[in-house]
């Protein structure tokens, strides 16, 4: 599926909360200031990121710079990498089987939008199956979205409107008309 086939934007008000950011490193936290700085610069701006990364390799705060880097400049490919090394990390931290697919409403506090890793997870798999979608993996990116609508029924993520765009884009309606 082309970029203008499925342009819808991924809110994520989960990367934006201070729990991701409680923890890093002054160093780390320096280096992804400065990766924002230099975002027109590609190469300075991974250097920063990776410096991020040597001096905080496991903190969310890092892995959401890389995925904000690479999403933004469009290169999805890479984006869709740190958001499956992102789901690996939120189901360990929730203590879950690293396979997504075998997640279960009762492996977290999926229901409590309040509970920041249950709900780093979910948006972490949106996110994911919205790449794999982007990317022409139509098949896995509704495999992920129905996932996440098992594990948040009432739909808090906005997993549905990603279902409804993709059914729209295999019966040829592009704008929804």
């Amino acid at each position: 599926m082309s970029a203008a086939g499925l342009s819808l934007e991924v809110s994520d008000p989960i990367l934006d909360t201070a729990y991701l950011g409680e923890g890093l490193p002054e160093e780390a936290e320096r280096h992804l200031y400065l990766a924002g700085q230099n975002y027109h610069q590609d190469e300075i701006a991974v250097i920063h990121l990776n410096k991020a990364k040597q001096a905080a390799p496991d903190h969310p705060a890092v892995f959401i710079g890389f995925y904000r880097f690479y999403f933004y400049k469009n290169q999805l490919a890479e984006a869709l990498k740190i958001a499956q090394e992102c789901l690996l990390k939120a189901a360990r931290d929730n203590g879950m089987d690293s396979d997504w697919r075998k997640a279960k409403p009762s492996d977290a506090d999926f229901d409590n939008f309040g509970a920041i890793l249950p709900r780093f997870f979910l948006f972490t798999l949106k996110g994911y199956g919205y790449l794999q979608m982007r990317l022409g993996n139509l098949d896995e990116g509704r495999a992920a979205i129905a996932k996440l609508l098992e594990l948040d029924p009432n739909d808090k993520t906005g997993g549905k409107v990603l279902l409804t765009v993709l059914e729209r884009h295999e019966n040829g309606d592009e704008d929804g008309d």
